[in-house]
């Protein structure tokens, strides 16, 4: 990628760039180039926490970029307040045995001033990073750029109010970039959105190395399709990262003179392109990921809360816990309409109606009088728990307020809302105890045990006298 300069001599240099980039971009993912990325990697077994490297590396990027903008658009810089959310101990204590090949990196980055081959300077960076994982490659090439990028940047701001700076620009011949803002625009534009491409790709990768092993193998699709993918992404942020250190190197000693060079904006917006198509996939991929993770998750906890109801338990509430949520310390909705914990329920037998939102007025009106008159009259030891079992991917506001009707008029506990309900509870409900649309009521005893899988027909004909509504009674 070629400077912008006036000399005739690199006239043609440009158009070759292209002509090789584009070769590059057909011959990039074939079987040859991926061999001659994989050569390159020899892992040693090392850890890197890379996500504080990423953190800092990427504040120091988002805060560059809108400052482009401003001074490109707006005549004047513009500087954020820095949002310290990592620990500085932390990233010293985790970067002080990767200062050097950070370093290096760096030198590599500036090297590269157009004149070289771009895969060649990619090479070997990856050369240079052949002991560390995929993620870890990508990156410390970040931070080395991030570095190389934040000295120029703070440079080319402060120039104009700092004499040191000034005297710096005037060392390196930086131009004024506010000067030649519009011969810069296209440049650093596409610069911008290189930029941002490159760390969605790192952001994907490195959450890729954080999925939970104990739900999801690597050798199992769709996480083996990612992480045969992951190579390209990696060579391909790299080789960006390249272009980017590049077109920053090309400003240096080129305080007078400019053409308009549409060869290096097209690089960059072609780069742009394919970076972002290769995080488009590599999310589609993590979807995957994430909906394989959360299938394995339900089916755990499915197999979690059916060995728990059916193994002899002490306590009812031990049952309760299991069907609801822990985020919510205070799950269950009294008669009272007060929130509540599962310890009201205590040494009680419950009663469990599982019904829909289109259970009829008429059956809450007969349960009213059971529960609420005879119930207190005869000094019977049962509650009832309402479990609406609902489809929450249809959820609007329409279910909202008949849900919040219905559990108005209930006399008895509810839950307080139906996505306190575990997704394993639903999943129970319907294959264990066949919940289909008529509402089912059934029965645990104070220990937790399963008297009665429904218990309403006893009920209705019944009523208090079957209690403890078991199948025995």
């Amino acid at each position: 990628m070629a400077a912008p300069i006036s000399h005739s001599s690199h006239a043609s240099k440009p158009q070759q760039l292209v002509r090789g980039e584009r070769r590059m971009f057909a011959a990039s993912d074939d079987s040859a180039m991926m061999k001659q990325i994989q050569s390159t990697h020899a892992p040693d077994g090392r850890l890197v926490n890379v996500k504080p490297i990423l953190q800092i590396v990427e504040h120091v990027l988002r805060h560059i970029t809108p400052n482009i903008d401003h001074a490109l658009n707006d005549g004047k810089g513009h500087i954020d307040a820095l949002d310290d959310r990592t620990s500085l101990s932390s990233i010293d204590d985790v970067l002080d045995t990767l200062a050097y090949i950070v370093h290096k990196i760096s030198c590599e980055l500036d090297a590269d001033d157009g004149g070289g081959d771009a895969h060649a300077t990619t090479m070997v960076i990856l050369n240079m990073l052949s002991s560390y994982s995929w993620d870890a490659k990508v990156v410390l090439t970040l931070a080395a750029f991030a570095v190389n990028f934040g000295e120029f940047w703070l440079i080319v701001q402060l120039c104009t109010t700092h004499s040191l700076a000034k005297s710096v620009a005037l060392l390196k011949q930086l131009p004024d970039i506010l000067e030649h803002s519009q011969t810069l625009k296209p440049h650093f534009e596409a610069l911008n959105r290189l930029i941002k491409a490159m760390i969605d790709v790192t952001k994907c990768i490195v959450e890729f190395t954080e999925l939970p092993t104990e739900y999801i193998s690597s050798e199992v699709p769709p996480m083996s399709i990612a992480l045969a993918h992951i190579p390209t992404a990696a060579y391909w942020t790299i080789r960006s990262v390249v272009a980017c250190a590049t077109q920053i190197t090309s400003l240096v000693g080129l305080r007078h003179e400019f053409v308009t060079s549409t060869s290096e904006a097209w690089e960059l917006s072609s780069l742009a392109h394919k970076v972002s198509s290769i995080h488009e996939h590599l999310q589609h991929l993590l979807r995957l990921c994430y909906q394989r993770i959360d299938e394995m998750k339900q089916r755990e906890a499915f197999d979690d809360l059916k060995h728990t109801i059916e193994t002899p338990q002490l306590d009812v509430v031990r049952i309760i816990i299991k069907f609801l949520r822990k985020e919510d310390p205070h799950p269950l909705l009294s008669p009272e309409k007060i929130k509540v914990q599962t310890d009201v329920l205590r040494r009680k037998h419950v009663l469990l109606l599982i019904s829909d939102l289109d259970i009829s007025l008429d059956e809450i009106q007969i349960l009213e009088v059971l529960y609420k008159y005879e119930r207190v009259t005869l000094e019977l030891n049962y509650e009832i728990v309402w479990l609406p079992i609902v489809d929450r991917s249809s959820w609007n506001d329409g279910y909202e307020q008949k849900f919040k009707s219905l559990q108005s008029i209930m006399q008895w506990y509810t839950v307080s809302h139906p996505s306190n309900i575990e997704p394993a509870v639903v999943k129970y409900t319907r294959e264990v105890w066949r919940f289909v649309k008529k509402p089912i009521m059934v029965t645990l005893d104070p220990q937790g045990k399963v008297t009665c899988t429904n218990a309403l027909n006893m009920m209705w004909i019944w009523g208090n006298s079957a209690f403890p509504f078991s199948t025995e009674k």
